[in-house]
């Protein structure tokens, strides 16, 4: 059965001057936590202000205990981003109701 792992995050990016700044920042993140843990991830909110950025990222698979351990070590990841801080954060599995 297919399960989905929903993390919704903001960051805090102080030495942002700039959009640009701000993007060349997250672009960084997003293809390091592309690479490391195989999610599809994208800027959602926050897009004009430029030390702040919302995020989501989405992972899916068959094991619940795989996405939970993956989302995980996701957070772990951005609690130690040097470039900003993790402000917030939601997490959700999302796992189809059987056939009725």
């Amino acid at each position: 059965m297919l399960h989905i792992g929903v993390l919704q995050f903001t960051l805090e990016i102080p030495y942002a001057e700039s959009i640009k700044d701000k993007r060349n920042a997250i672009k960084a993140l997003k293809d390091r936590l592309r690479r490391s843990f195989n999610v599809s991830i994208s800027e959602i909110d926050d897009l004009d202000n430029m030390t702040i950025a919302t995020l989501g990222a989405v992972v899916a698979g068959s094991d619940i205990a795989h996405l939970n351990s993956t989302m995980d070590h996701l957070l772990n990841e951005l609690g130690e981003w040097r470039d900003g801080t993790l402000a917030d954060h939601q997490l959700e599995i999302i796992s189809p109701q059987g056939p009725q």
